[in-house]
């Protein structure tokens, strides 16, 4: 098995300093952190920036700030930036970082969308009209659903086929397990391009299982800062480096 493409998720909408030291917050919090994680073999950073006191947020200018210092810095990287309405924001909110930015990468969830459907076409064709790469985030077989119903309809275009399977949510006691994966691939025989992000402890075991599917995995502080055995990661390049070690394991 050769190793998936992997991508970082350090930091969420959620978590700050008081879950963890380590958590970026910051511009400066966010660059080092790339660099770190993609030293320790991150292909990719999943990005959400925060406001001067660390809320997060769809500002389209402190995304163009961090995007602009990344590509600088740290070209090699490809970047992934959240539309994340989190509780917080509208789908015109939502809608208007993507028209403002123009990122080359972003994440979408359906199931926010949805709760505008009339503005579900537009999103998606402004996303395609200025070569916005989509992936659907998915939370369950309702999501794929979902999915497959404005796949059909035309409201998602047929490239914008890149999907990721979130196994859990930020919930207390959360731990997903592998089989969790196993309802998206049953209902969504038809994917191609997919990746798979796990909240709790057991979040490596499952990227694991994903990996032995064909999957390419997320890790990170957005989704566990703990190991199997509940021992907190010192950072975000230490857990991704746990996981390559892992999947070099399995692959040998």
């Amino acid at each position: 098995m050769s190793r998936p493409f992997l991508m970082v998720a350090p930091n969420g909408a959620r978590r700050g300093k008081a879950d963890h030291a380590s958590v970026p917050l910051t511009l400066e919090d966010t660059l080092a952190t790339a660099r770190a994680c993609h030293a320790a073999g991150a292909d990719a950073l999943h990005l959400h920036v925060r406001d001067e006191v660390g809320l997060h947020s769809l500002d389209a200018g402190r995304y163009r700030e961090a995007l602009d210092e990344l590509a600088r810095t740290l070209p090699e990287m490809r970047i992934q930036i959240t539309t994340e309405a989190a509780g917080v924001f509208e789908v015109t909110e939502q809608l208007a970082c993507l028209k403002a930015l123009r990122p080359p990468w972003a994440s979408v969830s359906v199931r926010e969308i949805a709760r505008a459907p009339e503005l579900a076409a537009h999103l998606y064709a402004t996303c395609e009209d200025n070569q916005t790469e989509v992936q659907h985030i998915l939370y369950d077989a309702a999501d794929v659903a979902l999915l497959q119903d404005w796949q059909a309809r035309g409201i998602i275009r047929p490239t914008q086929t890149s999907v990721i399977y979130v196994l859990g949510r930020y919930t207390t006691g959360q731990a997903s397990k592998p089989n969790d994966l196993l309802s998206f691939l049953a209902t969504h025989k038809e994917r191609q391009d997919w990746m798979v992000c796990a909240f709790g402890p057991e979040e490596h075991t499952c990227l694991l299982a994903a990996a032995k599917h064909g999957g390419s995995l997320r890790v990170g502080f957005e989704n566990s800062l703990v190991s199997k055995a509940g021992t907190p990661h010192k950072d975000n390049a230490a857990s991704v480096s746990a996981l390559i070690a892992q999947l070099e394991r399995i692959s040998a």
